[in-house]
């Protein structure tokens, strides 16, 4: 029985007043480049043959409400290395802000757009992720979400309580699970796309799995012409089934 994935995670999703501005920002923060670019789209990848995921930064102008609940964890090696990082995006315009951290280890930013993100204390755990170590959602129930894009993801739980659960692919970064009480109640302005693998029973199936798993159609503005399908989990959360296959 074949037991690989139909589906990978491909995409984070960022909407921007100014993504051109906020793709070179995170391009510079990250040290990656940049990748596909058109009038609606400026990408940013990790450098060939470091692990990490693509950011696709799209106009989408707005009103910022609260704390995003999608957001990056920056790994470091050293608590030398996690201070000299924290300086630098400093230097390259982030600022520091109160999420409620208290006195945790991790450093708590924001971008130029005041998406609030981390620059973590050295953890083993994340040896190997790539310049992203996690990408953190805000979860109500952090394992039952962790079932659900299991499969979605192509990623396997390798962590799991009521505080947070983790899933982990074969490489790049991490995709968590963080128990909080405030609930979705606005798009997101961060969020993942997912794409249906070239081995895989194919995207209907997809499509198919998600629906029956808990997720439902959600309408975004995103019209009736688009090649890709628009679902929300079952907190709420958007995300994208795209069109084509991945490896």
């Amino acid at each position: 029985m074949d037991s690989r994935p139909d589906s990978r995670l491909v995409n984070v999703v960022v909407d921007a007043d100014d993504p051109v501005r906020l793709a070179h920002w995170w391009r510079q923060a990250l040290d990656w480049r940049l990748g596909y670019a058109d009038a609606d789209e400026t990408d940013v990848v990790p450098p060939e043959g470091e692990p990490g995921i693509e950011l696709v930064f799209l106009h989408a102008p707005g009103t910022k409400q609260g704390p995003n609940r999608v957001h990056l964890d920056l790994d470091s090696s050293s608590p030398a290395d996690q201070r000299e990082t924290v300086e630098f995006l400093l230097d390259l315009g982030a600022r520091r802000v109160d999420v409620g951290q208290g006195n945790a280890p991790w450093a708590v930013l924001a971008d130029p757009e005041d998406n609030e993100f981390c620059v973590l204390d050295p953890r083993p755990e994340y040896d190997g992720t790539g310049r992203v170590a996690a990408i953190v959602c805000l979860a109500a129930d952090p394992p039952a979400q962790a079932r659900f894009w299991s499969p979605l993801a192509g990623m396997s739980v390798v962590r799991s309580s009521p505080r947070v659960a983790a899933l982990r692919g074969a490489g790049g970064p991490y995709l968590e699970f963080v128990a909080s009480s405030t609930p979705h109640t606005v798009k997101n302005r961060w969020h993942l796309d997912v794409r249906a693998t070239a081995h895989g029973r194919g995207r209907d199936r997809v499509l198919a799995d998600a629906r029956d798993a808990g997720a439902r159609h959600v309408d975004i503005g995103q019209g009736t012409g688009v090649s890709w399908t628009v679902l929300a989990d079952p907190e709420g959360n958007e995300f994208c089934v795209l069109s084509g296959t991945t490896g």
